[in-house]
């Protein structure tokens, strides 16, 4: 089976975790878009909250668990969509009762 480079970066951003939710980034949603272009590689994310104490942390771990994969040039950028529990991975909020 061959992996794609985006999927290997998605599994590498599953150690990314929220740490007021306890979930990763994958599995609550906010990787809205990847773009690997080349030796560029563009992730949108959203947060949880517009104002999250973590935000800051969580787009450095999310750029460097991609450069730790991609290498090259590597670029986070805060999306604005609002994020919702609707965004999750299915079954990710079973532990909330959310699902």
């Amino acid at each position: 089976m061959i992996v794609s480079k985006e999927e290997e970066i998605l599994e590498s951003l599953r150690n990314v975790i929220d740490p007021e939710i306890g979930l990763n980034v994958v599995e609550l949603g906010l990787i809205r878009n990847l773009e690997v272009v080349d030796d560029h590689t563009k992730v949108t994310m959203i947060l949880t909250t517009p104002f999250c104490p973590y935000g800051p942390a969580m787009l450095d771990q999310v750029r460097q668990a991609t450069l730790d994969v991609a290498g090259g040039d590597v670029a986070v950028e805060i999306g604005t969509e609002l994020w919702d529990p609707s965004m999750m991975e299915e079954g990710a909020g079973g532990d909330w009762g959310l699902f």
